[in-house]
């Protein structure tokens, strides 16, 4: 009997749900914009936000959930006791207080108007200052997890979010029983149980199978409120990816359309989602999961400390591997910005007469151009660095206009900086003696935007083998719910059964690659200039921002 699955991808910005056969055909896709949105400006009572918040409404989870599911089970014409698994992927690190049923604070009536009570999503950077406590505590104290975090905590991640939360409302901290991601708060939502994941934890939350959670010790040193933040508000009892997590309750069974005997698997970040659905399988092939930021997801034999990473975690995206994980926090994001601010209004006209949207309009100009032709050099930090440096308060910078500079050109350079940033990524790995063997590509971009992928393969002077499907989120996360489900075949049969790379491949264009060769070392003197002490120029600039904000305030 033919058996289904349906793969759950929650983005920054919508949710959606693919249901796939067993060999890996997609039969329906549906996608859902969260109602609110981003709160990045105020929350939905009005009341105004700071500086580099991001936070997030969960309801509007549960009702993506319900809609794209219901509907990708209505539109196949499958049989609901057909589908034998499910499987989630979610932004990280997106990270709420809750109780111990698993309510939301921000749904409690006095929490209402506390913006600490909502999700912080992973973008959320107003942690930075936090991030620089625990950094500072962690390298004098000589935490032993440290190097493999490269050396250095995000804001992003979970600890400098609850350090945010103790020091500014210290009564969220006392209310909340549970400090969770999202991701596994939709597990506990569509199962009635909390079933934590060994992803979530393993990267964000800095636990490491043979240790556990940082120290009681350490967290006490960071505020005397966290020395029992693990025991307290989190979970030891966490699950490995791809296992079981229990099956749908009678009430979600029936909202989405489907059975109580189908099974939820332990929930998966969503970029690391990617690496399966590519097909991917074994160490040394790299997955750039591209989107508003990109993801580099690398398989290893070995444990390795590699600077500037996010972490690696035994068995963090497959059994059997050590899951190194880097990223850039601007792509998409750095190139939206610049076509919602920098436009004139003769582009918007031309666009417009010639039937095609601003990035095609620009992708059309911008293509015609030589590397080096611009005069430009740009780095990609208009949000921020994740890798190498795991700084928030750096920003972007574009050298080399003049009066003649045009809006293409300056679309061309914010491209090849991001490009430039994955070659630094890469080349970070190599240089500790993690191979990269394989470049692989998933995500909107990827599949979309030729001419970028061809910059991507110039720059790191490599092939790049795009992912086949669309969605390939969903699909990881259906993977993992055929696995989940009791799909015949270990986890590795399954990803090469279902998983594929598709036939797309760029390859270097060799004059292209050596220009950019040139081009690439200004960058990363450039980069280390601004962003490993030569000057503290940004820092300054940010600091002098926030204390503007502030007297407006």
């Amino acid at each position: 009997m033919k058996k289904y699955a349906i793969g759950l991808d929650f983005g920054t910005l919508s949710a959606r749900a693919v249901l796939i056969d067993d060999e890996g055909s997609q039969l329906a896709e549906s996608v859902k914009e969260y109602p609110h949105g981003v709160l990045d400006k105020a929350l939905p009572s009005g009341r105004p936000l700071g500086v580099d918040w991001a936070l997030q409404v969960p309801a509007d989870y549960q009702e993506c959930l319900i809609d794209t599911v219901s509907e990708v089970v209505k539109g196949s014409g499958v049989k609901p006791e057909e589908v034998v698994g499910l499987g989630v992927d979610f932004t990280s690190c997106s990270v709420m207080p809750v109780l111990a049923d698993g309510t939301p604070l921000c749904e409690l009536k006095e929490f209402r108007d506390e913006p600490h009570a909502y999700v912080k999503l992973w973008k959320h950077h107003a942690a930075q200052y936090c991030a620089d406590i625990l950094n500072e505590k962690a390298e004098s104290m000589k935490e032993p997890w440290l190097p493999y975090y490269g050396g250095k905590i995000s804001s992003e991640w979970a600890l400098p979010k609850i350090m945010q939360i103790v020091k500014e409302a210290p009564e969220v901290y006392e209310k909340m029983d549970r400090f969770i991601e999202c991701g596994d708060w939709v597990i506990w939502k569509l199962c009635g149980k909390e079933r934590r994941s060994v992803c979530n934890a393993g990267y964000k939350l800095q636990w490491r199978a043979e240790e556990g959670y940082p120290s009681k010790a350490f967290m006490k040193a960071l505020d005397e409120r966290l020395e029992n933040f693990a025991e307290e508000k989190l979970s030891s009892d966490l699950y490995p990816v791809g296992s079981l997590a229990g099956y749908l309750t009678p009430e979600m069974a029936a909202r989405c359309g489907l059975t109580e005997k189908t099974a939820v698997a332990v929930e998966i970040v969503d970029a690391h989602a990617s690496v399966p659905a590519c097909g991917i399988d074994g160490a040394g092939k790299m997955l750039m999961a591209m989107g508003t930021s990109t993801c580099h997801l690398l398989l290893g034999d070995e444990e390795k400390p590699v600077p500037g990473i996010g972490g690696v975690v035994k068995d963090g995206i497959l059994p059997g591997f050590y899951a190194y994980e880097a990223g850039q926090s601007c792509v998409g994001d750095h190139f939206s910005w610049f076509i919602e601010n920098c436009l004139p209004a003769s582009y918007e006209k031309e666009a417009k007469e010639k039937g095609l949207n601003l990035h095609q309009l620009l992708r059309q100009k911008a293509g015609k151009l030589i590397p080096g032709e611009s005069g430009l050099l740009a780095l990609d930090w208009w949000n921020g660095v994740r890798s190498p440096y795991m700084d928030f308060d750096l920003s972007g910078v574009m050298l080399g206009m003049t009066l003649q500079t045009r809006p293409e050109e300056i679309y061309r350079s914010l491209i090849e900086a991001t490009a430039y940033g994955t070659r630094r990524v890469i080349e970070s790995f190599t240089d500790r003696g993690v191979a990269v063997n394989e470049l692989y590509a998933g995500g909107g971009i990827a599949r979309k935007d030729p001419m970028t992928m061809q910059i991507y393969a110039d720059v790191c002077n490599r092939e790049i083998h795009i992912a086949d499907s669309s969605q390939s989120g969903a699909l990881g996360s259906a993977v993992l719910g055929f696995y989940a489900g009791g799909l015949s075949g270990d986890m590795g049969e399954i990803v090469r059964r279902i998983g594929r790379a598709g036939g797309k491949v760029y390859r270097p264009i060799p004059e292209n690659a050596k220009a950019y060769e040139k081009l690439y070392r200004e960058y990363e003197e450039l980069s280390e200039y601004f962003g490993n002490g030569g000057n503290d120029v940004m820092h300054r600039l940010k600091a002098g921002k926030l204390a503007a904000k502030g007297k407006r305030s």
